[in-house]
């Protein structure tokens, strides 16, 4: 009984590993992209908000992608095959941002411009990379001048995504003007997340005409119709908390962070409907791609000692140093 249901098991954990990687390093990829805008002393308390976070943050992704290769390892061939310049480019930004993090906080005031650069081009490498991946997925890697641009028009609005990530999580991490301004940087990338929302809504009925059938068809879409209105409603309570933070009204410094959450979440339920359950759109069926049940079985251990370490370990983090943050400091 347990065999057949193993690459189902795989398939729910993968999920999980990409979402919370998507949600948590996210924040720390945005805080990284909002970096810039700030002055000197900002930029350090900005770095200082995700100092005990971001590195356990990218556990996820090693987990998603490990699970993916020895689980499913006939559609990691085709997905890495297919991606692997954007997974290098992607592995080049996180390098280069973890690097500029470490010596950043130990150069000299006229090196430090530059680390906190190649931290914002890091970032910004890694983020778009990662947009592109997703755009080039959803549309089953198909050839074309247009897959292209709708790759890189996801690149840009999953940037804008990790930057509303960042400005709300500095809304509970920071304390004075800079809230403020992170609640109009947020305000202005919630509008870009909106935007790739939509587009990967139209997109993905529009590829497959399954996908079409799963979404419309009746009685379907009107069990379906809670999930865009949910997210029109979330939409619109991120915006007003922060525009009304923007305006120095008072407000719930969490409820923009949470709303930009459940905004991914309910783009990542959505996503995963229309695809489910392909791993590669129309091409991958996961039942057909897993690896073998006494393989599966092997990995199940492993993931079942592993998965509630990483979760442990990262409750505790957030819970050791949970509060306003102070500047970065090795000393």
């Amino acid at each position: 009984m347990l065999d057949a249901h193993l690459p189902l098991i795989f398939v729910a954990l993968m999920a999980i590993a990409m979402l919370a990687y998507v949600v948590l390093d996210g924040y720390d990829l945005g805080v990284g992209l909002l970096v810039p805008l700030a002055d000197g002393a900002g930029k350090d308390r900005m770095v200082a908000s995700i100092g005990p976070f971001w590195d356990a943050n990218e556990t996820w992704l090693v987990l998603g992608v490990g699970l993916l290769l020895v689980a499913f390892p006939v559609a990691h061939g085709v997905i890495l095959g297919a991606l692997y310049l954007p997974v290098a480019a992607m592995l080049v930004g996180l390098i280069l941002r973890g690097v500029a993090f470490d010596f950043r906080s130990k150069a000299h005031d006229e090196h430090r411009g530059l680390w906190n650069a190649a931290f914002f081009a890091g970032s910004l490498l890694a983020s778009l990379a990662q947009g592109w991946m997703i755009g080039r997925w959803i549309l089953g890697f198909e050839a074309g001048a247009v897959p292209l641009l709708f790759a890189a028009f996801v690149a840009i609005c999953l940037a804008g995504g990790y930057a509303l990530l960042g400005a709300t999580w500095l809304l509970l991490k920071l304390e004075g003007p800079l809230v403020q301004r992170a609640a109009g940087w947020g305000w202005w990338a919630l509008w870009a997340t909106g935007l790739g929302i939509a587009a990967v809504s139209i997109a993905t009925p529009y590829v497959s005409p399954r996908i079409f059938e799963k979404w419309f068809a009746l009685p379907g879409f009107f069990l379906l119709l809670p999930v865009p209105l949910l997210t029109a409603i979330v939409f619109a309570v991120c915006e007003n908390h922060l525009r009304r933070i923007r305006r120095g009204e008072p407000g719930r410094d969490w409820v923009p962070f949470a709303a930009a959450i459940a905004l991914f979440v309910l783009a990542f339920a959505g996503l995963a409907y229309s695809m489910f359950p392909y791993l590669v759109i129309d091409r991958i069926v996961y039942s057909e791609a897993a690896a073998a049940p006494e393989s599966l079985k092997v990995i199940l251990i492993g993931a079942a000692i592993t998965l509630p370490m990483i979760i442990g370990y990262t409750v505790f983090a957030y819970r050791v140093f949970w509060g306003r943050s102070t500047e970065l400091s090795y000393e």
